[in-house]
């Protein structure tokens, strides 16, 4: 390959993706459904080979690359006016937490640990589990989040005037997985005798029946129990 023809394959492939990724709109960056993941990978990987491999014809290449395009449009079409398309493109939104219990099974269904659901949550700006009422595992990966009413910021029209909004308390998680965080419970200067006088105080006589608790700044505990079955 000469390096004319590479700069011209570099040029094309570079404002022939720039073009067909307008045309597919802001969705195929933004909202990675698992069908624009994969077109993004392959328009990707074709744009690529048409950039460097002398192999692909210039021909080849661009046609690869519109038909892919073509075929990502008709998708987004159907998810557009099928909602039974829909659904099967990209998933049902997936509710993780529900009325301030962890949903178990949901996070097994959508690989969630609860540490990278913590971390989501943080992201959120939410730092203790037990101000949040609803979250919802988005099909495009992303956590939506509504707080308890009482940990919701003021707002101009509660207290007819502004008000900042306050910080979340930072709970410290003590059990994880049925499984006791002893490094936590030490640096709160706790025990688990402490911690076991206050699982039986909520009902709970086996540490193997509790799936996330952490310590609040008020030294209450948060407890989530393993199956949680709420209607």
């Amino acid at each position: 390959m000469t390096i004319t023809e590479l700069f011209l394959r570099l040029t094309l492939s570079f404002f022939v993706l720039f073009v067909l990724t307008r045309i597919m709109g802001r969705k195929e960056i933004s909202q990675l459904t698992f069908h624009n993941f994969i077109s993004a990978i392959a328009i990707g990987t074709i744009a690529g080979s048409l950039a460097v491999n002398s192999m692909l014809s210039i021909r080849n290449g661009l046609l690869a690359l519109v038909g892919w395009t073509v075929f990502t449009l008709l998708l987004s079409l159907l998810d557009l006016k099928s909602k039974k398309a829909r659904k099967l493109l990209s998933g049902d939104p997936v509710v993780v937490i529900k009325k301030g219990k962890i949903m178990e099974n949901s996070l097994r269904k959508t690989q969630l640990s609860i540490d990278a659901l913590n971390v989501m949550l943080r992201k959120k700006g939410v730092f203790t589990l037990s101000d949040v009422d609803f979250a919802v595992f988005e099909t495009d990966g992303t956590l939506s989040v509504m707080k308890k009413g009482s940990k919701q910021p003021l707002t101009k029209s509660d207290m007819n005037m502004l008000q900042p909004s306050r910080s979340s308390s930072v709970g410290t998680e003590v059990v994880s997985e049925g499984k006791i965080n002893e490094s936590n419970l030490s640096k709160l200067h706790l025990d688990k005798t402490w911690l076991g006088q206050k699982l039986r105080e909520s009902g709970v006589q086996e540490i193997s029946e509790v799936f996330y608790a952490e310590v609040q700044q008020d030294e209450t505990l948060y407890i989530d129990k393993y199956d949680d079955v709420i209607q």
